[in-house]
């Protein structure tokens, strides 16, 4: 399909549809289509600008799913699993819910952007690229900025844990891409190691918590520090429902369903938008009507709030509209518009089931108390919020190979740049924010832990989902020589924090950070130089 740009101007619309390459797997829009048949060959430039902007739109949704969505009801999931921390316990349950719970609700947009690149072997080397170009961008700009903003020590164990896991991880992933494959007891394995990382972490918590006899000893050198319950908390929180004790009523007042309907789909929140600066107020109004939506199709059970979110009307109203949802976003609609024996649609017998539960819900319940079943919410908000992230980043997938096809570009390249970067600054700004906040050991500790999660079960669940009976195998065909830069940088970085920050006795300041962020604006140049064929690498 790339060869479409060499073609005349007149010819680029025929090309396009009559090529089976061009042919975008899933999604809802079909970019390349409307690039180069809907807009005239003069006007492409707009279309490119349109492109560019829901591309960043597209992350947005993804952002805002995740970060309101998605973690909230995979918190509320490990709550009512009993798998959530006490503070004063301490118990060991928790390190296994941040390598797993948590680890998925931050992973979850890169996760899901790798198996929907997986799904096509035209676009497996987005996913290669995003998940190197995002491991080399934490691993060196993050970790890099964490030093530069709050020079600390270290936390040994985890950091070395941490380190040598994903060295294996990077050195299996290079071995399957220089096999040029991965079979089904590959993908098994990349799982496993998961697994037993998973393992690791908890027996190592587990053995230092036997030694220093289960208290609540300062954290040492090797452990990253918690941030306690005894912040002061935000004045007021992201819902507007939600007021302080000087906002609420003396007297407990009954509101009508029409009004708690209203309140709870209201996504701003006014007080908090009169003490915020123009530019936070400017990116809420591009956010509102992704969360308005959101709000409408996603339930959220919050387990810190007596009433646990319960919003009788929303919720009800949930029942209906995230079913619709995940039959109509499976399989980019296939599923939900087919019609049974040739008559009634899936959507539409969907609808029915629904309304009917959602009508005896309604009755059977109050306002005022959630009822016994209100912990299923958090699951089908869990699986709305997932099927919201796999269709924007299949859209994002598709949007990406289009502009790699009208540059010229590879996918590869794509991969490490666009969204390597789009996926990558959520977890920038919140580490970054962290360290400020005097916790930056925690956020240096998710720098290297989080990305394991993603590198493991983005390219091990990716390649398991796209086997067969008949083919239980996944060709990898690097697409460009830019894959070994990407492999041989990642490594190269590990490599350097791996024996420096031991030998600076993980005390890491300034000169550290420097280093780091020098290194990817190398990498950075040295990976474009051989995209565009000005240095040339002999490839295996």
């Amino acid at each position: 399909c790339w060869e479409v740009r060499k073609h005349n101007s007149s010819e680029w619309c025929h090309f396009i549809r009559s090529n089976p390459d061009c042919r975008l797997e899933g999604g809802f829009l079909d970019y390349l289509d409307g690039v180069f048949c809907v807009f005239p060959p003069q006007l492409l430039p707009l279309a490119v600008t349109l492109y560019a902007l829901w591309l960043l739109y597209l992350f947005i949704i993804l952002g805002v799913t995740a970060e309101k969505f998605f973690c909230p009801n995979l918190s509320a999931i490990s709550t009512n699993l009993k798998l959530s921390h006490n503070v004063a316990a301490f118990s060991l349950t928790f390190p296994l819910h941040g390598v797993t719970f948590l680890a998925f609700g931050n992973g979850a947009p890169d996760v899901f952007s790798a198996v929907v690149a997986f799904s096509d072997p035209r676009t497996a080397g987005l996913a290669i690229g995003a998940i190197f170009g995002a491991g080399v961008f934490v691993t060196t700009v993050v970790a890099g900025g964490i030093a530069l903003v709050k020079p600390f020590t270290a936390a040994s164990r985890p950091f070395l844990r941490d380190v040598i896991f994903y060295m294996v991880a990077v050195f299996l992933t290079f071995m399957v891409l220089y096999l040029g494959r991965i079979r089904l007891g590959e993908a098994l394995g990349y799982l496993g190691l998961y697994v037993f990382y998973v393992l690791t972490v908890v027996l190592c918590t587990w053995i230092h918590r036997r030694q220093r006899g289960d208290g609540l000893a300062p954290p040492g050198a090797w452990e990253p520090e918690m941030p306690t319950d005894v912040e002061e908390p935000e004045p007021s929180s992201s819902s507007s429902g939600d007021y302080g004790e000087e906002y609420r009523p003396l007297l407990p007042s009954r509101e009508s369903s029409l009004r708690i309907l209203a309140t709870a789909l209201s996504p701003l929140d006014y007080r908090k938008w009169r003490r915020k600066p123009w530019y936070w107020r400017l990116f809420k109004v591009f956010k509102v009507p992704v969360e308005l939506v959101l709000l409408l199709t996603v339930p959220v059970v919050d387990p810190d709030k007596d009433d646990l979110n319960w919003k009788r009307p929303l919720n009800c109203l949930h029942i209906l509209t995230s079913p619709l949802l995940c039959v109509l976003t499976l399989k980019s609609g296939a599923y939900g518009l087919y019609q049974i024996q040739g008559m009634f649609p899936v959507w539409g017998l969907v609808a029915l089931v629904a309304s009917a539960l959602a009508l005896i819900i309604f009755i059977t319940t109050s306002n005022e108390e959630p009822p016994k079943y209100h912990c299923v919410f958090a699951f089908l908000g869990f699986l709305a919020s997932a099927m919201w992230i796999n269709a924007a980043a299949m859209e994002l997938v598709n949007i990406l190979r289009t502009l790699g096809i009208i540059f010229q570009l590879s996918n590869t390249v794509l991969g490490l740049t666009l969204l390597a970067w789009g996926n990558s600054v959520g977890d920038t700004f919140s580490d970054l924010t962290m360290a400020r906040q005097g916790y930056p050991r925690m956020a240096f500790s998710a720098c290297f832990g989080g990305i394991i999660f993603n590198i493991l079960v983005g390219v091990g669940l990716g390649c398991l989902l796209q086997m067969s009976s008949s083919q239980p195998l996944v060709k990898l065909e690097p697409d460009s020589p830019l894959v070994w830069v990407l492999a041989g940088a990642l490594g190269l970085s590990l490599v350097f924090s791996f024996v420096t920050v031991p030998a600076q006795c993980f005390q890491l300041g300034k000169a550290y950070g420097v280093c780091l962020i020098a290194y990817y604006l190398v990498f950075l140049c040295v990976a474009l130089l051989t995209e565009f064929r000005v240095i040339h690498f002999s490839t295996p």
